[in-house]
């Protein structure tokens, strides 16, 4: 992976806090398999960064950081009473006519997955269709609560799993799929067109400390677009 440099993943910097495009492929946090990681990443911008929140490490999108400990529990406070607007896009498998559909699917955590059970954290997720293409959908999740896995296993509870998460059982589109001109070189092994979950946090809406609502967006990453570009083209 190339060399990040912190200042290019600002979408909205002000006195109180940063938001940041998160690539994806970058834990929150350091993990056992790298220390590229967006706090190690944030503090040599700022040393005094603190993340609000957390996104999975093949996720992309926006992810908030407050400069001070007084803003730091001021946004934890809005994430805990679920006052912080997430909107976030995924590309599924199968083809969907959702209209704020809600999940209302408790969820267990165990082995690093969340499953769904009556024993575990109430969890809800309201889904919406954006687009349609011949054997995938386009979908706006709307998490009220903030578990783990929350969208991905949520999705597969409705058999709409998404683009290749296969630990929910998502499967990989290929562009031989529906490309007919499509040809492989010999002796090579076809890639997919997104290779890592097609999930992106595409919006956060919160307050700052004067009470002003803030909205900030978070652009496709490349391997997005490139998937729903030959979606539209060809799917």
């Amino acid at each position: 992976m190339k060399r990040i440099n912190f200042q290019d993943l600002i979408i909205k910097e002000t006195a109180e806090f940063i938001v940041i495009n998160k690539p994806a492929n970058i834990s929150a946090l350091e993990d056992r398999n790298s220390k590229l990681n967006v706090l190690a990443l944030a503090r040599s911008y700022l040393p005094n960064l603190q993340l609000c929140h957390r996104l999975d490490k093949e996720t992309s999108g926006a992810m908030l950081l407050a400069k001070s400990p007084e803003v730091y529990k001021l946004m934890a406070l809005q994430f805990q009473n679920r006052e912080v607007s997430k909107i976030y896009h995924a590309v599924v498998n199968g083809r969907h006519g959702f209209e704020q559909e809600g999940i209302d699917l408790s969820l267990l955590h165990s082995g690093g997955k969340a499953k769904i059970s009556r024993r575990g954290k109430p969890a809800l997720t309201f889904v919406t269709t954006l687009d349609t293409f011949r054997n995938q959908t386009l979908v706006e999740c709307r998490p009220i609560t903030g578990r783990m896995h929350q969208i991905r296993a949520h999705l597969a509870a409705i058999n709409a799993p998404i683009v290749s998460d296969s630990l929910y059982g998502g499967q990989p589109v290929f562009l031989s799929e529906f490309k007919r001109t499509y040809n492989i070189k010999q002796d090579t092994e076809e890639q997919p067109i997104i290779s890592r979950v097609a999930l992106h946090a595409s919006k956060l809406e919160f307050a700052n400390s004067a009470g002003v609502e803030i909205g900030v967006e978070a652009a496709y990453p490349k391997d997005f677009n490139v998937l729903l570009k030959q979606l539209k083209n060809y799917g």
